[in-house]
């Protein structure tokens, strides 16, 4: 039935002419490109607990998906079946196994948790429809393309929906106990890196072509769960500094404030576009693309929080 679905979506596409393929991997790229820098700037600039919900959510969804991937370990629908072409060059940004979609569990979090704060003021409570329909024309877009299957999308939907509930009583939990924050910290940390030794040590499909070759290589299966799991490492570490030493306050809201937060994104896209790459060639495809995720955290959570700070002191002695 999966098949038929996606083989009738690439029909469709084919009798309009790839009319809205752009379109499809535009929003799937923006979904986990750019998505990220809108609850980071509103982590930054309106309203810091709001933010680190939102990011909070994200990170711990990025912890559970790599982990459901590389023990699923299902693969693309263009392998299960010959007959699915996926559109454009969706092939090339399909990384990694197929069950759930990455792509739905990067943006079910991100802009899930944007509907869930926008929902809290009755100001922007209208954004949050148009929050939950990115998500799902996000989904949708991964089964356009042919990338994924209806099974895919939905299990990465709920994945989403369910690190929104367990953050929300995560922060309800410590608001009556801050004091256990560090546990909750440690525990996350040590969990990562035991995950990290699991999709390092399990065994994968050994399935091979025709031509003897394997059909899907584990080794690059597995650079998308070392990225995934090194967000979260990354958060941990960031965290812990900005609770502990930086404890940094959004700026007052203005347009000086807002501009400077705008600014603060810009090394955000430039290291992605920059840094990535050169950190993999340094240290290889997994541990590359692990230390460019703290790195990507960090500076998220911690360093240029800290540059606020400093900017609000400097504001204050003027």
């Amino acid at each position: 039935m999966d098949i038929r679905y996606l083989l009738s979506l690439q029909d469709f596409r084919n009798s309009i002419g790839d009319a809205w393929t752009p379109f499809m991997e535009w929003v799937s790229m923006f979904s986990t490109t750019y998505l990220i820098l809108i609850p980071i700037f509103l982590y930054w600039f309106w309203d810091k607990r709001k933010g680190l919900f939102t990011l909070t959510s994200y990170y711990l969804c990025m912890v559970v998906t790599p982990l459901i991937k590389l023990t699923a370990c299902v693969y693309r629908p263009w392998i299960r079946d010959s007959r699915i072409l996926p559109a454009g060059d969706s092939i090339t940004t399909a990384t990694g196994y197929s069950f759930p979609s990455g792509h739905t569990t990067t943006c079910g979090p991100l802009s899930g948790g944007l509907a869930v704060t926008a929902w809290q003021e009755k100001r922007t409570r209208w954004l949050s429809p148009l929050l939950v329909l990115w998500v799902l024309l996000t989904g949708f877009s991964r089964n356009y393309l042919g990338v994924h299957t209806p099974q895919d999308v939905f299990v990465a939907i709920a994945l989403s929906v369910l690190s929104l509930i367990v953050t929300a009583k995560l922060f309800q939990y410590l608001d009556e106990h801050p004091d256990r924050e560090d546990r909750f910290l440690l525990g996350a940390f040590l969990f990562c890196w035991a995950g990290i030794a699991y999709i390092t040590l399990k065994s994968y499909p050994m399935d091979l072509n025709a031509e003897g070759k394997l059909i899907v290589d584990p080794q690059k299966m597995m650079n998308d769960g070392y990225g995934d799991l090194g967000k979260m490492i990354g958060f941990i570490i960031a965290r812990y500094i900005e609770k502990t030493w930086i404890r940094f306050e959004p700026l007052k809201r203005d347009w000086k404030s807002a501009v400077l937060c705008l600014a603060g994104l810009i090394p955000m896209v430039l290291l992605k576009r920059y840094l990535s790459p050169v950190m993999r060639e340094w240290l290889g495809s997994h541990w590359g693309k692990l230390a460019f995720s703290v790195i990507y955290a960090g500076y998220a959570v911690a360093l240029f929080p800290l540059v606020l700070k400093l900017a609000g002191k400097a504001a204050k002695q003027k």
